[in-house]
């Protein structure tokens, strides 16, 4: 398989840790695409947004999709899970959020990459530096440079098979 990419995994609404485990193995049955690895689960409190505590992962792909048709791909699994878009940061069924595509750097109005504000939200990297220790943003570094940002946000590691 070509490319690897790396996926935010998050939901807050209904039944939130079993649909972030229903989306890893939707993940993993993705066209043209393997589900390399998987983290641990967290919870983390909502940042800048309200609602209930999310229940967050990040999976490592290899992908023959380019990042467009991977974005495609994530959003009829995020539909298939019942997520509407009413206002921005509403809560949510399933958030799929593509973080990184390789070393691309992207940002056109339907797909910006690296994600935007990863290297904010400790609900993104504590799960994606799990998976890849060394893993790198194209255009920012490296990932655990950015965790002394984001020390003050509540997100904790559940002990439970994912």
């Amino acid at each position: 398989m070509g490319t690897t990419a790396y996926v935010g995994i998050g939901a807050n609404l209904g039944d939130a840790l079993e649909s972030v485990k229903a989306a890893l193995t939707a993940l993993s049955k993705l066209p043209g695409t393997q589900l390399r690895r998987s983290s641990s689960l967290y919870v983390s409190a909502p940042v800048d947004a309200d609602g209930n505590d999310f229940i967050n992962a990040a999976a490592r792909l290899d992908t023959d999709l380019d990042p467009l048709s991977l974005l495609v791909e994530l959003q009829k699994i995020e539909r298939l899970f019942g997520r509407e878009r009413p206002f921005h940061h509403a809560p949510r069924t399933l958030d799929l959020d593509l973080l990184i595509y390789d070393q691309q750097q992207t940002n056109t109005p339907s797909l910006e990459l690296p994600h935007p504000r990863m290297i904010d939200r400790a609900f993104v990297l504590l799960p994606l530096l799990e998976i890849s220790p060394n893993v790198h943003i194209p255009g920012k570094g490296a990932a655990q440079d950015y965790l002394n940002s984001v020390v003050g946000q509540s997100i904790e590691r559940l002990n439970l098979p994912v």
